[in-house]
């Protein structure tokens, strides 16, 4: 059985599919290595892959590509994890979140129902949640008072999948993941970010005095939960997908300080319009349906982050 991972040059994708080879299984790629970072971090990422994986570069967007693709491989399960992201750079782009994340989404959708597709697990994001008042966030929720672009155009593609499912039979899992950190992540992210700046003497930008509070979720785990939803036809489901205990943004930079032995520059600034005061996820529906069981805390998981960003950058002491 063959499964395609788009944005597979990615942080998440990348290791899932490192995952998936590990098993034996056949992996299609497809990423376009956009370059929204830096492009010589996914080229690093599909090296570590090696040969076992088939990568085609393209974009979700190209119909012709992505029929072609389908056409040429077995391809039974779907993981989409391709998409812009960002919560602050999609509020002046969001032509460009709503061409990617949606349009790019139903693209693949319309091929997977086209070719059989057994299982398509789609990647949303916490951040549909908005500003919910109840906490912890639970999938019965209303998502539909998106902050941006970004958490609009993800809850646009959940809203098609539901279509596809409901007119075609495609078997949908949503995952709404919620802050995946951990070694090798994004550059553009708060976990990778906040090292930076301790180690440089750059000033962190601390929106309400440190009080936002985020449900960070490690690596590891989220792709064992998506690994998981792989196996697992189940219709049209909407799972969230984290570790369940939110830390304010003044206890994780506390746990850097500890670990690298130097004290951060902290530069108090509003909350923008963009940002939830909170996530937090409520992971009953997960732990049922897909045996997700977090395994990492916090304090270890950015332990892990920061030993490797010691190795890859070769920081002493």
């Amino acid at each position: 059985m063959t499964t395609l991972i788009t944005g597979a040059a990615g942080f998440i994708g990348s290791r899932l599919a490192a995952h998936l080879l590990h098993r034996g299984e056949s992996i299609v790629i497809l990423d376009n290595l956009d370059p929204y970072y830096d492009v010589s971090i996914k080229r690093a990422n599909l090296a570590m892959l090696g040969d076992g994986a088939v990568f085609i570069e393209g974009d979700v967007r190209d119909e012709a590509l992505v029929q072609r693709v389908f056409k040429d491989h077995p391809i039974k399960r779907v993981a989409h994890l391709a998409a812009m992201a960002g919560v602050r750079y999609s509020i002046d782009n969001g032509r460009l979140y709503s061409d990617v994340n949606t349009s790019g989404s139903v693209t693949l959708m319309d091929a997977s129902r086209r070719h059989n597709v057994e299982v398509f697990v789609q990647a949303s994001t916490s951040s549909v949640y908005g500003r919910t008042e109840r906490i912890p966030f639970r999938e019965e929720d209303s998502p539909d008072e998106p902050l941006a672009p970004y958490p609009a155009s993800k809850r646009a593609a959940e809203l098609f999948a539901h279509t596809y499912q409901h007119l075609f039979k495609l078997n949908v899992t949503i995952l709404r993941l919620f802050n995946v950190y951990g070694p090798g992540g994004r550059p553009d992210m708060m976990p990778i970010k906040t090292i930076d700046a301790i180690l440089n003497g750059k000033p962190i930008q601390v929106y309400g005095g440190g009080s936002l509070q985020r449900d960070w979720t490690y690596v590891d785990d989220c792709v064992a939960g998506i690994a998981a939803a792989l196996e697992r036809p189940m219709g049209y489901q909407i799972i969230n997908l984290g570790c369940g205990h939110p830390i304010s943004l003044t206890d994780f930079i506390q746990i850097y300080e500890e670990l690298i032995g130097k004290k951060a520059i902290i530069q108090d600034a509003p909350i923008p319009d963009s940002e939830p005061l909170i996530t937090y996820c409520d992971n009953t529906r997960a732990r049922e349906l897909l045996g997700f069981d977090p395994k990492t805390p916090i304090e270890e998981g950015l332990r892990q982050t920061w030993e490797w960003y010691r190795q890859h950058y070769r920081i002493d002491g």
